[in-house]
């Protein structure tokens, strides 16, 4: 990610144009690969028989792969509304800081606030990734849109990818499921690494590296909190990082 003051001498494209560069720069790999990964979902949703209406709905009002993938299993083991709801809400809680920190990248000065609250809607790993790595180099008038361009492209990807899964469900072995499924964290993980440069995005790296190092250890600890225990093991040594480097 280059700097942020790089907007300052990048020329507005204007709202149209910079939603067309958005769609245009989502519409290969990133929307392949989250495609890919709604394949997945919809074939897992097909194998056990329920509706296409309930996918393209989750798909449609959700968009977020795994509080969709813990919404399907919890419902077919029978749990109540309120314990679906809690677990989809912890499963998707890690969407608020990502667009605490994009809404002020995004936003323009004397637009409505509306905007943004609306956009944020769209926020997933995917459109979140790239427009962190986008927008520092374009205008700030510009940035919002091309964040709506791209999300667009990459939800109608999902909702495609679930149709397709579903139709495909009985063709579909479950472990080729499963890795579907895994795709998007895999690409959001390499969308991170390709546009970590610099001292300030070094701690990111830090985060990831880190993190994924104390999974292994973590599922045999303790299966149920790995995830949790990881993620904040790395997110602490990349804060330490951080905070030692700006001493120096």
């Amino acid at each position: 990610m280059k700097g942020v003051a790089a907007d300052e001498d990048s020329p507005a494209r204007g709202t149209r144009r910079a939603l067309l560069a958005g769609a245009r720069a989502a519409a290969l790999a990133p929307a392949l690969v989250l495609g890919a990964s709604y394949v997945g979902f919809g074939s897992l949703v097909g194998a056990h028989e329920l509706s296409l209406e309930f996918a393209l709905f989750n798909t449609l009002t959700a968009w977020a792969l795994p509080g969709q993938v813990v919404l399907v299993e919890l419902y077919l083991a029978g749990s109540g509304v309120l314990a679906i709801v809690l677990a989809v809400g912890l499963a998707n809680m890690r969407l608020a800081p990502m667009t605490v920190a994009m809404m002020p990248l995004v936003a323009a000065p004397g637009r409505p606030p509306w905007r943004l609250y609306a956009s944020a809607f769209f926020v997933a790993v995917t459109c979140w990734a790239m427009t962190m790595a986008q927008a520092p180099n374009m205008a700030r008038s510009d940035r919002l849109s091309w964040f709506i361009g791209c999300s667009l492209v990459l939800w109608g990807a999902s909702l495609a990818g679930t149709v397709v899964g579903f139709y495909a469900a009985a063709e579909l072995p479950a472990a080729l499921t499963l890795a579907l499924v895994f795709l998007n964290p895999v690409y959001f993980l390499l969308l991170f690494l390709q546009s970590t440069q610099g001292a300030r995005d070094a701690t990111r790296l830090v985060a990831l590296l880190t993190g994924g190092a104390l999974c292994v250890p973590a599922h045999f600890y303790s299966p149920e909190w790995s995830l949790l225990i990881a993620g904040l093991g790395g997110g602490t040594v990349a804060a330490l990082y951080r905070v030692a480097m700006v001493r120096r």
